[in-house]
């Protein structure tokens, strides 16, 4: 920990498997110590930066020719309590779905349907990570940050993070600045749960009660179900994000396809679901030489074994150009991509 690594060899820091080195590769848990690393090597102090977190959001096209950080801050603290909620202080490096499965074991409710998400707690902000109709916006409560060109700190309140979408101010105006150290998330005693989203409600039927750790376990199922586990092929989850289309293009499409699925946004705006997009212009379960869709899951692109980077961003560029052709619909990566 804390060591300098050259040349550094980032295949099995990545989910897709992609072979890519960096420069430089610092995993830390220590701020002070990363600091004086830096600020004592005017080398590293000069070079490109890219915070890396648990690997399974990035598609690396080449080398990285700069400085990789790894924030590997651990530990979950019970930091406020009320007769409703709770504050639990999570480490950016702590797993999300270990984070996800402590809160349902302690009766914490609010990020049961984003189990099974792979990556770190520190990512979960930046991405504004989200499944089956929760965000972490909703249960994000602060965010700790520190700026890399003078090692400042700064708590990011909810409203500052400025979320969307798959999308947070540490995506946009400040991406690339800061790296996250703890995320502070309220979690709710008396829960609310979500379950009229995709195939919940159908897979809660299994269970005899309906809690939090019911929606947990029939999410895991769910996802167990049509996502491939990237210990055993290359991937990086869901590529694309579903798009958001006005009501009149929702009015327009539903016209010429009927079994669209579209999901209420608010009264102007749907979702569309990227994945039923993709599967209707023939791409689901194509292989093509290396790299390919998943037989279950349209949106999650494969490596199948010797894939580059550049081979996985052709087949995504194709995939956007015949979805586009066929609805008018610009569908975007979810996934980083260097």
């Amino acid at each position: 920990m804390h060591n300098v690594h050259a040349n550094f060899d980032l295949t099995t820091f990545n989910t897709f498997g992609i072979k890519a080195h960096c420069d430089y590769y610092i995993p830390f848990t220590d701020v002070s110590k990363l600091r004086s690393i830096i600020y004592n090597d005017k080398r590293l102090k000069s070079l490109p930066n890219f915070v890396l977190g648990g690997g399974s959001n990035i598609l690396f096209t080449k080398n990285f020719n700069g400085l990789i950080l790894h924030p590997l801050m651990n530990g979950l603290e019970k930091v406020n309590e009320d007769n409703d909620f709770v504050w639990i202080k999570a480490g950016s490096g702590v797993v999300w779905d270990d984070f996800v499965q402590y809160a349902v074991e302690n009766n914490y409710g609010g990020v049961e349907n984003l189990s099974l998400i792979p990556g770190n707690v520190g990512a979960c902000p930046v991405q504004n990570i989200g499944a089956y109709g929760v965000e972490a916006k909703d249960v994000i409560d602060k965010v700790y940050a520190v700026k890399i060109s003078d090692f400042s700190t700064k708590l990011f309140s909810n409203a500052e993070c400025k979320f969307d979408y798959r999308d947070s101010i540490f995506k946009n105006k400040l991406k690339g600045q800061y790296f996250i150290t703890n995320v502070t998330f309220k979690l709710s005693k008396k829960h609310k749960l979500v379950t009229n989203y995709g195939k919940v409600d159908e897979e809660l039927k299994k269970y005899q009660e309906q809690n939090i750790q019911s929606v947990r376990n029939a999410i895991i199922a769910i996802r167990r179900e049509k996502l491939p586990d990237p210990k055993e092929i290359g991937n990086a989850g869901s590529f694309f994000k579903n798009p958001i289309i006005d009501q009149s293009k929702a009015e327009q499409i539903k016209q010429e396809f009927p079994t669209i699925v579209l999901y209420s946004v608010d009264s102007q705006q749907y979702k569309v679901v990227a994945g039923w997009l993709i599967e209707q212009c023939g791409w689901k379960g194509k292989q093509i030489n290396h790299v390919g869709v998943h037989k279950n899951q349209a949106l999650v692109l494969v490596n199948h074994g010797k894939a580059t980077g550049n081979e996985i961003l052709e087949l995504s560029n194709n995939i956007q150009e015949s979805v586009m052709q066929k609805f008018g619909i610009q569908i975007n990566p979810e996934v980083n991509i260097l």
